[in-house]
């Protein structure tokens, strides 16, 4: 028999109140339970010494749950975000202190090819070159044996400013012991040291100022 649009809206109200009132008399009795429970484990009597104290902290105090995060974010390894190890990282920078210390020691004795052999295996073949021919200069080979400069250097990675898949860029801070006919002087610069490669393997490709920038 088909019902009239009022009796069918009728109906589903009644569908509606019946459902509620099966799900109250379903719920009540739960409720009921757990409510009688808290309130046993909350009389006086049952309370242990140690669950009075804490139920006497303010509710704002933190538990001592709350130290387990940073132990959970020590636990972090960012490697396994980056494009190399933390053993490649290491070699890299190896690579690089090596370098800046070589490239801040020479003597007036030695001649440009002697200057660049020393880094052999640690700079790229075209930065070979362009350091051979800046050891040569006229102006600065003069001025280096007329005041018979010996100079001793240092280094240190002060920071990683960028990296990709087979390159690193670090700020170096070299150290320079300067001695010459004119005095012993002492002197820092940074520089912008890129190597290039992967794994243990790499090579100096750029040296810069550091406060040029890498480009």
């Amino acid at each position: 028999m088909d019902l009239s649009p009022g009796q069918q809206k009728a109906v589903f109200v009644l569908v509606v109140v019946v459902l509620a009132a099966l799900g109250y008399w379903l719920i009540l009795p739960k409720v009921s339970h757990s409510g009688g429970h808290a309130q046993a484990a909350t009389t006086p009597t049952s309370r242990s010494p140690s669950s009075a104290a804490a139920s006497a902290q303010p509710s704002g105090t933190p538990t001592s749950t709350a130290t387990a995060s940073p132990t959970a974010a020590g636990n972090v390894n960012i490697y396994s975000w980056l494009p190399f190890t933390q053993q490649d990282l290491a070699d890299a920078a190896a690579v690089t202190v090596k370098f800046g210390v070589d490239y801040n020691t020479y003597s007036y004795t030695e001649s440009a090819a002697a200057y660049v052999a020393k880094m052999s295996g640690l700079i790229t073949g075209e930065l070979a070159t362009t350091l051979q021919a800046s050891y040569s200069t006229p102006g600065v080979a003069t001025l280096r044996t007329s005041q018979k400069q010996v100079s001793t250097g240092t280094a240190v990675v002060s920071s990683l400013r960028a990296f990709g898949p087979s390159s690193l860029t670090f700020v170096i801070t070299t150290g320079q012991r300067l001695v010459s006919s004119r005095g012993t002087t002492n002197g820092s610069t940074q520089y912008a040291v890129t190597v290039t490669g992967s794994g243990s393997s790499w090579q100096v490709d750029d040296i810069e100022l550091a406060s040029a920038g890498n480009s």
